[in-house]
This record gives C-alpha cells, sequence and structure tokens, in this order.
C-alpha cells in the first residue's frame, strides 16, 4: 500500500478514535462529501514526495486536515481545532508505514463561501513516514 494511503487511514483512525471531538462533529469524511450537515470534519488532500536515506523507505506527506461549523461565529472551531494536534500525534502504524513526525505547517480559518453559512477551518501538516521492516 502507498504511503499516502496508509498514513491516511492511520489518522482517520486516530481521528474518529478521539471521543472528544467525535461529540464535537456529526462525522468525519475521507475526502469533502457531496453533502453533509455541519458541524463536520474532513481529512483532505494528501501529497506525497521521496524522502528517506541508504537504508530507509520514507516519504514526506502534506496533509489537509478540514473543519466545518454552520455558526455566525469562528467561536466553536477554537476547541474543535485544539483536538487535532493530539489525535494526529496518536496515529499508530497502518499497513507497513508508521509515522515518525508531525508538523503544522499552517492553519486558516474563512468564512464558508457561496450560499453556505458558516465557518470553514483548514489544518495543514507536513508528515514523515518509513516503511516498517525494511
Amino acid at each position: 500500500m502507498s504511503a499516502e494511503v496508509a498514513v491516511r487511514a492511520a489518522v482517520i483512525a486516530a481521528l474518529r478514535a478521539d471521543g472528544a471531538l467525535m461529540d464535537r462533529v456529526n462525522a468525519l469524511y475521507d475526502g469533502e462529501p457531496a453533502r453533509a450537515a455541519a458541524p463536520y470534519g474532513v481529512v483532505g488532500e494528501c501529497l506525497g514526495a521521496d524522502w528517506g536515506g541508504k537504508q530507509v523507505e520514507g516519504r514526506e506527506l502534506r496533509l489537509t486536515i478540514g473543519l466545518v461549523v454552520a455558526d455566525e461565529t469562528p467561536g466553536r472551531l477554537a476547541g474543535m481545532m485544539a483536538r487535532i494536534d493530539p489525535a494526529i500525534g496518536a496515529a499508530g502504524a497502518q499497513d507497513g508505514w508508521r509515522i515518525v513526525s508531525v508538523g503544522l505547517l499552517r492553519s486558516r480559518v474563512a468564512r464558508n463561501g457561496g450560499a453556505a453559512p458558516g465557518w470553514r477551518a483548514m489544518i495543514d501538516y507536513r508528515m514523515r513516514a518509513v516503511r516498517e521492516g525494511e
């Protein structure tokens, strides 16, 4: 399995295992849903690049986590965003890939565009993973 798919699955499992986060959302989606009732979370785009050394097969991944609320103000997003870092830090190995480092690249909060009311937070992470058993 590719590192992108394996790490994404590990992150989704870790986020879904966080009861405090799941109490704050209706659902956590793997990719942007066609229809969803806010509040919800989304594990978005995952970009990968080669990373490693002589004896280690590794991948550097960029992964986006999104949170959506239908509120008039973005206040509720703060508590939801606070749950993301610890959950991702708890992500384990998946299908032969183990996350060895996680770093926040950037986060942003903005009003939803178009006719949908509410606010959206987007949090981008850089993760490095190595293939286990190599």
